[in-house]
């Protein structure tokens, strides 16, 4: 079991930056590759960052374009989401997301791939 909590989120004029946190207790941290995901109202879930489990790869969707930053500290059992230039369409709820099945370096962009998630955390980005 990997228990989730997220942090971080909150309103935000666009431009603006927020730091999301994710921390992990349970299962080995280090075991997991984790993901970021985040859902706006009326749509589907949606892959926005995933960390293999050393944190030696990282894959980001196409609409991230630079703006975030995910990391992750196994010694902390933490893994961080870093926004800058936040758009109105960045509004959603954001979802930690940890995949304890992956092979060492694979990152699934597929929800269904990831069996622990965290509550969510409000991000709104006003215009």
């Amino acid at each position: 079991q990997v228990q989730l909590v997220e942090s971080g989120g909150g309103l935000v004029q666009a431009g603006g930056s927020l730091r999301l946190s994710c921390a992990a207790s349970g299962r080995t941290f280090s075991d997991n590759t984790m993901a970021w995901f985040r859902q706006a109202p009326g749509k589907e879930r949606e892959f926005v960052a995933g960390i293999t489990r050393a944190g030696n790869s990282i894959y980001n969707s196409a609409f991230v374009k630079g703006r975030f930053t995910m990391s992750r500290d196994n010694a902390k059992n933490t893994v961080y989401l870093v926004m800058n230039s936040l758009k109105p369409e960045d509004t959603a709820v954001y979802y930690c997301a940890a995949d304890s099945t992956s092979p060492y370096n694979r990152i699934d962009t597929f929800p269904r791939a990831y069996d622990y998630w965290g509550q969510g955390t409000q991000v709104t980005v006003s215009s």
